[in-house]
């Protein structure tokens, strides 16, 4: 059988997939959805970078027309992910950034540090790199600790009380949470959960792109996580 290839431009999660059931979910009732299939990887990721004016594709299973506003609340897309062998141990992070046609790939580790710490580093790393007061920019990870303390308002109740949790525990990773609720407060970011390794192609991408990172030699230390356990 041949491998397929399934770029969705506008979509719930934009991005290439490698089984047709889970691009399916992304275009399905999705008003103004773009996407095609091809025969070949790099076919696919032309046309996603330039959806507009790239041929190619052997399938359309939805109209390939979006709304201005549609494609206007597409703004910046990124995608991350956080690794770590040992849990803790060496860990690693991975983000992908496409922006306007052109896309950017960004990744790094430490020598000790979890995996939560890292899906929380993946995200500081990629709005570090976006510009402040700019375009929405959707966000998407496959890591719900990272999304619920988010969007659930978990990381600002835990600054409230003082990074306190609710049954007055100390709510781990604080100086990440501190960094990333300032990056937030100048950037307009919609928060986007995706179950891992589930075909989608960047976010297989960025779990890559962290363990590479993980795996990497003379990594630098963890700071946060070593003062945490100190504590």
């Amino acid at each position: 059988m041949t491998e397929k290839f399934y770029a969705v431009a506008v979509g719930r999660v934009p991005g290439i997939y490698s089984n047709w059931p889970e691009a399916k979910k992304q275009i399905e009732g999705f008003a103004g959805a773009m996407h095609k299939s091809f025969a070949s990887l790099p076919e696919a990721d032309a046309w996603l970078k330039n959806p507009g004016q790239c041929r190619g594709g052997r399938q359309q299973a939805a109209p390939m027309v979006a709304t201005a506003t549609e494609m206007d609340d597409m703004g910046v897309v990124i995608h991350t992910d956080g690794s770590c062998l040992g849990n803790p141990g060496p860990g690693g992070y991975g983000a992908i950034i496409r922006e306007k046609g052109q896309e950017r790939q960004l990744s790094g580790g430490f020598r000790h540090t979890t995996n939560n710490r890292m899906e929380i580093m993946a995200a500081i790393i990629a709005l570090r790199a976006t510009a402040a007061g700019g375009e929405t920019i959707h966000l998407y990870s496959d890591s719900s600790y990272l999304v619920n303390a988010i969007g659930k308002g978990w990381a600002k109740n835990w600054a409230r009380r003082g990074w306190r949790k609710s049954d007055g525990q100390p709510a781990l990773n604080a100086d990440l949470w501190q960094e990333l609720l300032a990056l937030l407060a100048n950037r307009k970011v919609v928060w986007h959960w995706l179950r891992g390794h589930a075909g989608h192609y960047d976010n297989g991408r960025c779990d890559r792109l962290a363990v590479s990172a993980a795996k990497a030699a003379n990594l630098p230390e963890d700071t946060g996580y070593h003062m945490e356990n100190q504590l």
